[in-house]
């Protein structure tokens, strides 16, 4: 096996996304002294505190749980952290002082513009629980000490995490190198994640981002998507189906470089692999097609011919096709490599890199009155002798829900009007389905984030990436899902898997 697609894909999976023992492998979390010592004073047995006021009133502080739902009494008033979960949006509602008393009363330093306190009271609602404060408490006097959470780790072993508490001048000490007692203070108004290296020194986010509920303007009843727990069990193996994946990959040769696609297939055992923007030359194909994992035969690559090195799709199919096709049959669209159709006995799959609006919106008119219904038009065309699958980069966050910042990009590539409805009049008017969406009608998932400004830490991002099929399979589709704990581009992959 060519060793080009076997050094680490484990470097582009999130681990906490594994089957990985908990007791290994701890979320380290960087809490500023002030919150320990706010939770040391709250947390007790039974979790309860009492004090006595100078005018001998007595102020309660306690912690009450059950199974769903958290409450918290801070001086007789309640802060009902089960109510946030139901509707995200009374957190953004809420007045800078609202805020500050809320976090104080969970334990979170609470400083800094009202952005950052909306984004730590977001942070705490969907992922602190009662057991992990307890945790953080417990380690904070199990240890007493700081402890560098970067050590490097064994040779051939994943780095257990440590928890590091800072005060806001050993952190800012640590990174200017001077005396804490020389340094101003500076205050923290976030609670940050630490980095876990793995054996071969790629870093590896420890906390699963995507897990939290990021959006600007936050709906009642979104939710975040979270494969560990929204993806369904597996069919029986009796059960007859087709597995598909599919990612933009930003460039196949950069990413093969630090990832297996041997690994990948073993993970996930896809039927079939659809590759978006591999930016490769027809001199170049050779090569990579000599190089694909044991079982896969059966690849189909087209490049573009009007730029070099642009662009550019590919199936890698297990399973034989009767038939391929290259593009929708129209010079004009064919010179860039954006699509590969490949026909089975049940189906037709098409996978499509749409071509963005680009800069300036250069491309929109083109991408809107040409692009959109020729695929569109071909695609009904084959619907008229079996159903068929759309796969691939869009181009276009549809709906609100699918990215973070709609009202600031509303002029921006993939998220103006015009993409957005030539979306709905091009593919959903003519029935056919969104399969994420309607599995998921409520679910903020991301499929894409930018490099420019560090969106997959924080899950900034994008839905772009998509599986469509006609409405006479929509019925078999058992599972569409997003697997963003696998990094190396810019997207994530997507999957499907249909009943056949």
């Amino acid at each position: 096996m060519n060793s080009l697609f076997q050094f680490g894909f484990r470097s582009f999976l999130n681990p906490s996304s594994l089957a990985v023992n908990q007791s290994r492998f701890r979320i380290a979390t960087l809490l500023p002294l002030q919150t320990v010592a706010m939770a040391l004073n709250r947390l007790s047995v039974n979790l309860s505190t009492h004090n006595t006021t100078t005018g001998g009133t007595r102020k309660d502080t306690s912690l009450e749980t059950n199974s769903s739902q958290i409450i918290v009494e801070e001086n007789d008033s309640k802060v009902d952290i089960q109510s946030f979960k139901d509707d995200p949006s009374k957190i953004e509602a809420m007045t800078v002082q609202e805020l500050r008393m809320t976090l104080r009363s969970v334990g979170i330093l609470a400083k800094g513009r009202k952005h950052d306190l909306v984004i730590a009271l977001q942070r705490f609602v969907e992922n602190q629980t009662v057991g992990s404060v307890i945790d953080a408490v417990e380690d904070y006097r199990s240890q007493q000490t700081e402890r560098d959470s970067n050590v490097s780790p064994s040779e051939g072993e994943t780095e257990a995490a440590e928890t590091k508490f800072l005060t806001p001048k050993k952190r800012q000490s640590a990174k200017s190198g001077c005396n804490p007692s020389r340094t101003k203070k500076k205050v923290l108004s976030e609670v940050d994640s630490s980095i876990v290296k793995h054996e071969h020194g790629v870093e590896l986010m420890q906390k699963e981002p995507w897990t939290v509920l990021a959006h600007k303007k936050p709906q009642k009843g979104w939710i975040a998507y979270n494969p560990r727990t929204m993806r369904p069990k597996p069919l029986s193996k009796d059960t007859k189906s087709v597995k598909i994946l599919s990612w933009n990959v930003n460039g196949l040769r950069a990413l093969l470089k630090g990832f297996s696609a041997v690994e990948l297939a073993e993970r996930e055992d896809f039927d079939i692999l659809c590759l978006q923007e591999t930016k490769l030359q027809e001199k170049d194909v050779l090569e990579i097609k000599n190089s694909l994992m044991d079982g896969y035969h059966y690849t189909y690559w087209t490049c573009s011919v009007s730029k070099l090195g642009y662009s550019g799709t590919a199936i890698i199919s297990r399973i034989e096709p009767i038939s391929v096709r290259y593009g929708v049959g129209i010079s004009e669209h064919d010179s860039e490599g954006r699509l590969v159709m490949v026909e089975f006995e049940s189906f037709y799959l098409l996978n499509v890199y749409v071509p963005n609006s680009g800069d300036g919106l250069k491309r929109l008119s083109y991408r809107i009155t040409q692009w959109d219904p020729s695929l569109s038009n071909y695609m009904k065309e084959l619907e008229k002798l079996k159903p068929v699958i759309l796969t691939g980069d869009l181009n276009c966050a549809h709906q609100e829900i699918d990215i973070y910042n709609p009202a600031g990009n509303r002029k921006s590539a993939g998220f103006t009007d015009e993409e957005r409805q030539s979306f709905e009049t091009s593919y959903l008017e003519k029935g056919f389905v969104d399969t994420f969406r309607r599995k998921h009608p409520d679910v903020v998932g991301y499929t894409y984030w930018g490099y420019r400004h560090g969106g997959r830490k924080t899950n900034r991002g994008w839905r772009l990436d998509y599986f469509l099929v006609s409405g006479t399979i929509a019925e078999k589709v058992h599972e569409s899902y997003i697997l963003p704990d696998v990094g190396g581009s810019d997207h994530c992959p997507i999957g499907l898997v249909l009943k056949l």
